[in-house]
């Protein structure tokens, strides 16, 4: 029986968090939310849902990406499959059955799922999202031959892999890291086409001027650093 646990990174979700955790397939054995410093009720709305929650303190989507890989290398029952998905609801959550399959059906070591526009919500992704995404991945296909569309925080891997990933980035890069440390360690993977709505509340990130922009100084940081190794 494969064994799937899911973390979930919140910061001011609460109006959001209990209708993502409600929506998670059943064969998922865990749902983590990593309360990162939130300032409203997320964390008692997520335990009322169901949830398994966590605090970390160091605002950042890496550090709480981080702090539920620890909480996974302390737990009894390591998963094999571990997904990561947002908690503000602009994501479709039934759609972790597609987003795993690759995995259980044909040993695909990572998969990303990836906002194709004829199934995205108007404004649903801001202009810059947009074109950040093309400039990521148009330069990792340019550097390295990837065959990645998109930088979609709704991703499935396994866990020995993402293990041995070495995962490190703290912030914005988290994403961008998993998927360049794919390629060089030659990981089988694949995107899966999802659907993708507006989200509940304000971006941290994309709602805001700085985070754009820090989003993308840290995006194209990794991709030259990796393009000169």
């Amino acid at each position: 029986m494969t064994c799937i646990k899911v973390i979930i990174p919140a910061f001011n979700e609460e109006g959001s968090i209990a209708k993502v955790i409600a929506e998670i397939p059943t064969e998922v054995d865990e749902i983590i939310v990593v309360n990162n410093n939130s300032t409203d009720t997320t964390k008692e709305v997520a335990q009322r849902a169901g949830a398994t929650v966590i605090d970390e303190d160091q605002k950042g989507y890496g550090y709480a990406c981080l702090k539920g890989m620890e909480y996974l290398a302390l737990s009894k029952i390591k998963p094999d499959i571990v997904v990561f998905l947002d908690g503000d609801y602009s994501d479709y959550p039934e759609e972790l059955t597609q987003i795993i399959r690759p995995i259980v059906d044909e040993d695909i070591d990572f998969v990303v799922g990836a906002r194709v526009k004829k199934w995205r919500e108007d404004g649903s992704m801001t202009p810059q999202q947009i074109f950040g995404n093309w400039l990521a991945t148009s330069l990792m296909r340019l550097f390295f031959n990837a065959d990645f569309s998109d930088l979609g925080p709704f991703r499935a891997i396994k866990y020995d892999k993402l293990l041995a990933l070495e995962m490190e980035d703290k912030t914005y890069g988290w994403t961008v890291e998993m998927q360049l440390k794919v390629i060089k360690r030659k990981l089988t993977y694949v995107e899966i086409p999802v659907h993708y709505k507006s989200r509940i509340g304000v971006s941290k990130v994309s709602g805001t001027i700085e985070g754009s922009v820090m989003a993308g100084i840290k995006i194209l940081t990794w991709i030259f650093k990796y393009s000169f190794k």
